[in-house]
């Protein structure tokens, strides 16, 4: 009777499922016991532990024992007792009950000294008699006389899923345990169809989101508030599809592991193990959630204007406050989410995001914030277009007004519908998925425990698998939202502005547009020169009196004509600003304007550093015997052209 027991507890795998139908050695991890003639073992052990890091748990405390010797095969009977030694694929050595005894018998003293008791599993009575060795050889079968288990043993962290201890990860209840990095429900050729898919997707996102805010930089004045926050949207989901798209180039190089260990498997990185990982997610996490507050900002926006009768500039007034809430709020999510260690990696699209293993972080971080803004949006939206119909009533007779009304209100619709209808999809996906992911994960156990070595479930288990067209309307669903801010810019005026954008950034020759220039603004200064000499023709010389103010800003580096007033015999430096009289239309009236428009140039240039000093001179020609003779009045004509660039 007392084999028997003993054989029930050892066995407890055998009871947990109907039995395994297959037999698997794993090898030894456990350093301890890397000393042994054996390398490969079997669990569970007769302690009850479905796992070697569990084993080494249990094991540490008995460790004293063998560097103090206190027994020669102390050593070799806790190995085989907490690790036993599987050989043939078919059979487990485990410890027999007179080298039980021997080992109580010499360490009893030590154990007392370090507070140990004997584990009841491994008490002597209960093990089987030594045949001619140390050991007893346990055949494992598949017999349907198994005894069954009393107890369901839930999930226990496969060896090909283990991660390093104090990383912080938990799979399906289970410490320091990770997913596979492949998908769990999906193929191999669905997961790669789904990665392009996705892929494609990204792209078509970025692109629309991108030309909406390349038309908003246009035009920055066209899209005030209330319609400004589309743009914000816009931005937002440029970098979800941006986010995205990285993540379909990198593969699984930042959302899966790489196996620390040989027969283990890639998994998914769980918390902050990855830098790349933990910056995808932030990105992807902020953005997306930020994306919907602008949608709520943008519903009321519009309710103000409709209902209220908020003009733009007092919507304008509370922008800081939109912008507050806006990106305060998903960042502050964002954080707790970091501090939480809930990022997880997808094997499936290439980025991390969260609550795609964590049931309780996908309900409250994703899928509440998600339900709220559309409940919120959806209300304010309402009351907008409640307000805008009544407005329309009341300009019933104003046909023209009525109509532009009517058709702000259908954009407004069907603007609002292609956000809405996406979001409400998605919704229903992430819905769906968590009142039934837990029926998805017993499957996957149930079809894997064998596989893994791990406990099956005693009760019968229906299989059942998501569909891979849920996976692929979530991300459309996801990426679609970004595109339908293009229905809003998409107009003629629209194409009316990049049409004129792309007309002003045509290429032009700048030295012909500098001459073509030079030359109309001399040609100009020479027809106003000649009308101003015309005139000067009917005033009397004895009656004409030249004043010349002189606006030199600095040492003037034109020629000097010293004159003296009727005061004194003080020279005075004269340059003329106010008129463009180029030098040709006196000395030579035959020269070409390409040769004038040269000259303005250099006078232009001369006249630039003539500039730095800030004292003006006044000068006046009164009816003396210094007359100012021909080649006086050729000089200031010559002196008047450095004003050629400035007068246009």
């Amino acid at each position: 009777m007392q084999i028997l027991l003993c054989f029930s507890l050892g066995f407890l795998i055998l009871d947990s499922c109907t039995g395994h139908t297959s037999f698997t050695c794993e090898p030894v991890h456990v350093q301890w016991c890397h000393g042994m003639p054996y390398n490969s073992t079997f669990f569970p052990n007769m302690l009850e532990h479905y796992d070697q890091h569990i084993a080494v748990v249990k094991m540490k405390p008995f460790m004293p024992l063998v560097s103090l010797r206190c027994s020669p095969e102390v050593h070799l009977f806790l190995c085989q007792a907490f690790v036993p030694e599987c050989t043939d694929h078919t059979r487990v050595q485990r410890p027999c009950r007179e080298l039980c005894e021997r080992v109580l018998s010499d360490c009893s003293r030590d154990m007392l000294t370090f507070g140990l008791s004997w584990p009841s599993e491994l008490q002597c009575d209960r093990l089987e008699l030594c045949r001619g060795s140390a050991v007893s050889g346990v055949e494992v079968t598949t017999s349907s006389s198994s005894l069954s288990s009393s107890r369901d043993l839930g999930f226990w962290c496969p060896l090909q899923l283990k991660t390093r201890p104090g990383q912080g990860g938990s799979f399906l209840g289970a410490q320091d345990c990770a997913p596979p990095c492949h998908n769990m429900y999906l193929k191999p050729q669905e997961v790669q169809f789904a990665k392009t898919f996705i892929g494609v997707c990204s792209i078509v996102c970025l692109c629309a989101t991108l030309f909406t805010f390349l038309t908003f930089l246009i035009d920055v004045k066209r899209f005030r508030y209330p319609e400004r926050p589309i743009i914000f949207y816009s931005v937002c989901y440029s970098f979800v599809s941006l986010v995205y798209f990285v993540g379909f180039a990198l593969g699984n190089k930042a959302a899966c592991n790489e196996p620390s260990l040989p027969g283990r498997v890639k998994t998914a990185v769980l918390g902050a193990q990855s830098r790349v990982c933990s910056l995808l997610f932030m990105l992807l996490y902020f953005f997306s959630t930020a994306g919907m507050v602008w949608w709520v900002v943008l519903t009321i926006t519009w309710f103000l204007a409709a209902g209220p009768e908020w003009s733009c500039e007092a919507i304008e007034k509370k922008a800081v406050w939109f912008h507050t809430v806006s990106w305060g709020l998903p960042g502050a999510l964002t954080v707790v989410l970091l501090a939480l260690e809930k990022v997880e990696g997808d094997g499936l699209s290439g980025v991390c995001f969260v609550g795609l293993y964590d049931l309780t972080t996908l309900r409250w971080f994703v899928v509440a914030p998600l339900a709220i803004s559309v409940l919120a949006g959806l209300s304010l939206l309402l009351a907008g277009i409640m307000s805008l119909n009544r407005v329309r009533q009341v300009i019933q007779h104003d046909e023209r007004n009525q109509e532009k009304l009517k058709k702000f209100m259908i954009r407004i619709g069907v603007f609002s519908g292609l956000y809405l209808l996406p979001l409400l999809v998605l919704l229903g996906c992430y819905l769906y998925e968590q009142a039934h992911r837990s029926r998805w994960e017993n499957s996957w156990i149930h079809r894997h425990c064998q596989e893994y070595s791990i406990p099956c479930s005693r009760h019968s288990v229906e299989v059942e698998q998501p569909e891979l067209s849920l996976f692929l309307i979530k991300y459309l669903m996801t990426l679609i939202v970004g595109i339908s801010a293009v229905f809003w810019v998409s107009s003629k005026k629209t194409c009316s502005e990049w049409a004129s954008f792309f007309k002003r950034n045509r290429k032009k020759d700048p030295i012909s547009e500098s001459r073509r220039v030079l030359q109309e603004s001399c040609e100009f200064f020479l027809k106003h020169n000649s009308h101003v000499q015309h005139k000067s023709k009917h005033y009397k010389s004895s009656s004409h009196k030249l004043k010349v103010v002189s606006k030199s800003m600095g040492t003037s580096t034109g020629v000097h004509s010293p004159v003296t007033s009727n005061h004194g015999n003080t020279p005075v430096s004269t340059v003329v600003h106010n008129h463009c009289i180029p030098s040709q239309s006196i000395s030579d009236p035959h020269r070409s304007s390409e040769t004038s428009a040269q000259e303005c140039v250099v006078s232009a240039a001369t006249e630039r550093r003539s500039k730095t000093d800030t004292s003006s001179r006044i000068s006046s020609h009164t009816q003396s015997s210094h007359r100012l003779t021909p080649k006086d009045d050729s000089l200031q004509a010559d002196q008047s052209s450095f004003h050629c660039i400035n007068n246009q």
